[in-house]
């Protein structure tokens, strides 16, 4: 059976010791967030999940959801009492808004406790997280009513939410949608159409579940400047905040799926439900996208989740699990064989998890930051620039954090040998519930057009410069620190060759549009790379800094230093490579007529 334990000193490490979340104490939110403070919430939230999540992560997948003949689903056994626990200690309230229940502390802290919620079971974990991004939709576009009446219910977990974009005929192109709201003498929508895909979107942990659905109104657009955002609940509230009728939405089927078979992934059929417009008329994709995009970065922490997960019990298993002699004579003469953990190849693998990790959560977190300071910052210059890094790297979180989370958790696999493809090691589980991470939430190669397509242009490029700037002068500041100086030249060049790509991109890109779509894919994972080199060369400077001053964690710090060399010399020249690929263009991957893709006779 797989274990699990937070990485709770990691997540210490970078809050406090790279991020000193201790120096935002007079914005707001952040005057809470003390160090103690702080680790209470990692080590009681990390407990909470090794102890109660993780048991249920594989009885999640075994067991899986029951739909009922009356449309009701019933949860994996454990998963009810589980939520009551969760609800109860109040992990789902650390970031949201004082004014409707939450306790106001920065995302910083809450994005600690999600990654480890999805690594100890992640099919789990989406239910709140769905909930979070409606909450983060109806706080930026909901009128003060609808704020009132769903919001203190939403954030106190005594009612979950979803969202409902997907429809069998559209997913990425969501002008296509069918759904129709049809305007009431009293002032609601009847929604009437199918979604699919929906996350949540029927189960027996709460006593309602608040969807948000696009649809079109009469005579609209017939594009996606034709779609509205509705707030439609499962079960009528009233007034007063009761609860009144049954809603005319459905859940007809749950989805067989690959992995996360523990969420309720469901077809939901609208029947003339009742629903209320949220925000204007015919701006609803811009309502959505406020949780999508949320949920986009939640996605990219499942990435780091399950790489985290599968590494764990790579690492436990490489040491105890013996086979062959380390090519450098016995490391145990005593005992007919080594631990395979003293293999070059099975360091590979391990190091490259361990690099992507310990990166992927800074990145994370870091991320997280800019999230608060792009709402709470001082002033109006800080704000922006927050707001330009993070909408900048969502894409990359997203895309490059949940392509090489998977990557990882097959490696992983892979250290196991025969024993990573059997079900009672629990490998294969990972590598399943990972998968669904690329696709979801706009798949990878969205996020790639998103990014390379859309925001590298965005503000006429001013976030990418900010990037670039940030990068840069991070490198120049740790060139004359020994510890540090190969990583920044490293780095350096990385982003060298990262901005010459850009700079292809604006010169071929217009004459054909096809050269930004060939490398769009590769610039994001260049991107990416660059991004943990950002955050490895931010964690070596401080681990430097500490092993200078010595102590009684000097293990810990050494082992970053290490750590961070590997990523410089193993991960940074991928970038290169990259570059070669993208300048190459598009002539070859579009070169074959669309007959010669037909299977031969």
């Amino acid at each position: 059976m797989p274990s699990y334990t937070a990485p709770a000193r990691d997540a210490r490490f970078i809050i406090n010791e790279v991020l000193e979340v201790a120096n935002y104490g007079n914005l707001p939110g952040f005057e809470s967030a003390t160090p103690d403070i702080i680790d209470t919430v990692i080590g009681e939230g990390g407990r909470f999940c090794q102890e109660v999540l993780a048991p249920l992560n594989r009885v999640g997948d075994e067991e899986g959801c029951t739909r009922h003949p009356d449309g009701s689903v019933t949860t994996p056994p454990g998963f009810k009492e589980a939520y009551q626990q969760f609800r109860e200690a109040g992990w789902g309230t650390l970031s949201q808004p004082e004014a409707f229940g939450g306790q106001g502390m920065p995302h910083v802290l809450a994005f600690a406790l999600e990654e480890f919620i999805s690594s100890a079971n992640q099919s789990f974990g989406m239910y709140p997280g769905l909930a979070a991004g409606a909450v983060s939709a109806l706080l930026a576009k909901g009128s003060p009513e609808q704020q009132a009446l769903y919001l203190p219910k939403m954030i106190a977990g005594e009612w979950l939410g979803t969202m409902n974009l997907t429809e069998p005929q559209c997913g990425t192109d969501l002008g296509l949608i069918r759904t129709k709201a049809e305007p009431q003498a009293d002032g609601s929508y009847a929604i009437t159409g199918t979604k699919i895909f929906i996350s949540a979107g029927e189960h027996d942990l709460t006593e309602n579940i608040i969807h948000l659905v696009l649809a079109k109104l009469p005579g609209a657009p017939d594009s996606s400047k034709g779609i509205s955002l509705f707030v439609v609940p499962k079960v009528l509230v009233n007034a007063d905040g009761s609860l009144g009728e049954r809603n005319a939405v459905v859940c007809g089927s749950i989805e067989e799926k690959m992995g996360i078979h523990g969420n309720s992934t469901c077809l939901l059929n609208y029947d003339g439900a009742k629903g209320w417009l949220v925000g204007e008329e015919n701006k609803g994709l811009a309502a959505m996208f406020i949780m999508m995009n949320a949920a986009r970065l939640g996605v990219g922490v499942q990435g780091l989740s399950q790489a985290e997960a599968a590494y764990q019990n790579a690492v436990a298993y490489a040491k105890d699990r013996r086979q062959g002699r380390a090519l450098t004579g016995p490391a145990d003469p005593e005992a007919k064989a080594d631990p395979i953990i003293v293999h070059p190849d099975v360091r590979r693998m391990l190091m490259d998890a361990k690099a992507f990790t310990e990166g992927m959560r800074a990145l994370c977190l870091w991320g997280a930051l800019q999230v608060d300071l792009s709402h709470k910052a001082a002033n109006e210059e800080e704000r922006a620039l927050a707001d330009r890094l993070i909408g900048l790297l969502t894409p990359v979180i997203k895309g490059y954090g949940t392509d090489k989370g998977f990557e990882v958790a097959v490696n992983m696999q892979q250290v196991f040998g025969g024993h990573g493809y059997i079900r009672e090691w629990g490998m294969e589980q990972f590598v399943r519930d990972a998968r669904i991470a690329q696709i979801y939430e706009g798949t990878n190669g969205v996020q790639a057009m998103d990014l390379a397509g859309r925001k590298l242009a965005q503000g006429g490029g001013a976030a990418i410069q900010a990037f670039f700037k940030l990068v840069a002068d991070e490198c120049a500041a740790a060139k004359d620190d020994e510890d540090t100086a190969n990583l920044a030249e490293r780095l350096e060049k990385a982003l060298g060759e990262q901005q010459a790509v850009t700079m292809w991109f604006m010169q071929n890109a217009m004459a054909n549009p096809n050269h930004l779509g060939a490398g769009a894919h590769h610039y994001m994972t260049m991107m990416g790379i660059v991004t943990l080199g950002l955050m490895w060369l931010k964690m070596a400077r401080v681990a430097a800094a500490k092993v200078a001053e010595g102590g009684g964690e000097a293990a810990f710090y050494q082992a970053k230093l290490t750590t961070a060399r590997y990523f410089a010399e193993r991960c940074l020249p991928d970038v290169g490579a990259l570059r070669r690929k993208i300048e190459a263009g598009a002539d070859a991957v579009m070169g074959l007529d669309v007959e010669a893709f037909a299977t031969a006779a």
